[in-house]
C-alpha cells in the first residue's frame, strides 16, 4: 500500500509542521482544497471542466452550512439539497446527482487514512471528517436517460427552415445596409456543417483546414470526403479522442457549401495563415459560445421552439442516419460514441420511419400481404 508521503495531496505535504496558525480552521480547509486539487491534477483531470467546478461546490456547501468539513453531518447536506430544489425550480435530478458525486469524492479524499487528514483534524480540532453521503440521501440512478425531455432531434422540415433562416439573415443584413453579412454567411455554413457531420460544439470549432480529407472511394467530393476530428470528447483524464467522419451521400450538399465558404467567404476575413476553418473578424478562432449564438439567431429567425439548441443538430444527424438505414456500428463510429447504448439515446426516429420499417418486415414475413385482392 502506498504511504502518505507518496500521494499527491497528503496532509503533511500541504501543512508545515511546527507552525501554529493564527486562524487554523480556514487554513486547514484551504490546505484540504489545495491537496484535493493536486490529487486530481495527478490524475490528469481538467481544471476548467472538472476540478474548478468541484472546488466551487465544496466552498459553496461550506458557506451554506457555515461549518468546516470535519464538522459536517448528513443533515447539513440534506438541507443543502432541499434548499437548492426550493430556490431553483429548474434544479434537475442530473444536477443533484453531480453535486452529490462531487461532495462524495471530496469526503472520500479527506476520510482516506492514506492522506492523513483525519489525524490532522483529530489533533488540531478534536473532530474528524466523516462520509456524509450514503444510499439513503443520494439519488439512485435507475434511468438510462435523465436529460431534458424537451431536447429532441429536429424534423426534416425544421432543419430546412433553420437553414433557410440562416441564409435569409445574410440578405436581411445587406438590405439594411448594416455590418455582419460576412459573419452571417460564415454562421450559415457553420450550422450546416454541424448537421452534415453530427459534430459536437468543440469538435467543429476546433477544425483546421488540414483536417479536411479526401476519400478515395468518393473522389467526387474532392477535399470534403471526410473530416478528421481531433478534439473529440475525452473521458477520465484521457486526451481528446480522434476519429474520421465520412461525408455520406444524403449530406453531400455540404461539399458545395464548404467550398463556397472556404474560397469566397473565409478569405475576406483576412486571417492570413491562420489554420482554423471557422474564424472571426479579429483573425481568431471562433468560440463555442459564438457557435451557440449563431444557432440561436437562426432559431429565432425560423421561429422554432425555444427548447431546441445547437446540440440538437447532432441528435438530428444520428437520427437521420438511422432513418437512412445505415448500420448501427457505422452510425456509432460516425458519432464517436464508445457504446451503442449512447448512440441509441441520441436517436429519435419518426413514426413514418417506424411504419415504413414495419411495412417492410411484414412484407418479408407474409409475402403478398400488401397485394391488392382480385
Amino acid at each position: 500500500m502506498a504511504k502518505a508521503a507518496d500521494l499527491a495531496g497528503a496532509a503533511h505535504l500541504m501543512l508545515v509542521d511546527g507552525i501554529s496558525y493564527l486562524d487554523p480552521e480556514p487554513a486547514v480547509f484551504e490546505a484540504m482544497l489545495e491537496g484535493w486539487t493536486k490529487q486530481q491534477r495527478a490524475r490528469f483531470l481538467k481544471w476548467d471542466g472538472t476540478i474548478k467546478p468541484r472546488l466551487s461546490l465544496v466552498r459553496r456547501f461550506a458557506e451554506y452550512s457555515n461549518q468546516y468539513p470535519w464538522q459536517w453531518q448528513s443533515a447539513e447536506f440534506e438541507a443543502f439539497i432541499d434548499h437548492l430544489r426550493t430556490k431553483t425550480p429548474t434544479f434537475t435530478v442530473s444536477s443533484g446527482r453531480n453535486y452529490q458525486n462531487h461532495l462524495r469524492l471530496f469526503c472520500e479524499y479527506i476520510t482516506d487514512p492514506r492522506y492523513g487528514w483525519m489525524s490532522v483534524c483529530q489533533e488540531r480540532f478534536g473532530e474528524v471528517p466523516v462520509q456524509i453521503l450514503h444510499e439513503w440521501n443520494t439519488v439512485t440512478h435507475v434511468s438510462e436517460y435523465e436529460g431534458d425531455p424537451s431536447r429532441r432531434p429536429l424534423t426534416y422540415d425544421e432543419i430546412q427552415d433553420l437553414f433557410d433562416a440562416a441564409d435569409g439573415r445574410v440578405e436581411e443584413i445587406r438590405k439594411r445596409g448594416r455590418k455582419g453579412a460576412l459573419t452571417a454567411m460564415r454562421d450559415s455554413a457553420l450550422l450546416k456543417t454541424y448537421y452534415a457531420y453530427g459534430m459536437r460544439r468543440r469538435e467543429n470549432v476546433g477544425l483546421d483546414i488540414a483536417d479536411l480529407r479526401r476519400n478515395a472511394k468518393a473522389p467526387q467530393y474532392r477535399r470534403h470526403g471526410a473530416v478528421f476530428v481531433r478534439w473529440g470528447k475525452s473521458s477520465k483524464g484521457s486526451p481528446p479522442k480522434r476519429r474520421t467522419i465520412f461525408t455520406v451521400p444524403e449530406m453531400d450538399w455540404i461539399v458545395d457549401d464548404l467550398d463556397h465558404y472556404l474560397t469566397e467567404v473565409r478569405p475576406r476575413f483576412n486571417v492570413g495563415k491562420h489554420p482554423a476553418i471557422w474564424v472571426t473578424e479579429r483573425a481568431g478562432r471562433l468560440s463555442r459560445r459564438s457557435a451557440n449564438e449563431a444557432f440561436e439567431a437562426a432559431r429565432q429567425a425560423a421561429d422554432l421552439p425555444e427548447e431546441l439548441e445547437l446540440h440538437c443538430l447532432r441528435h438530428s444527424y444520428i437520427t437521420h442516419l438511422t432513418e437512412f438505414d445505415y448500420p448501427e456500428r457505422f452510425v456509432q463510429d460516425q458519432a464517436g460514441h464508445g457504446y451503442a447504448s449512447t448512440t441509441a439515446l441520441y436517436t429519435g426516429v419518426s413514426d413514418e420511419y417506424r411504419n415504413r420499417l414495419l411495412h417492410k418486415k411484414l412484407g418479408q414475413r407474409f409475402p403478398g400481404i400488401w397485394e391488392d385482392p382480385k
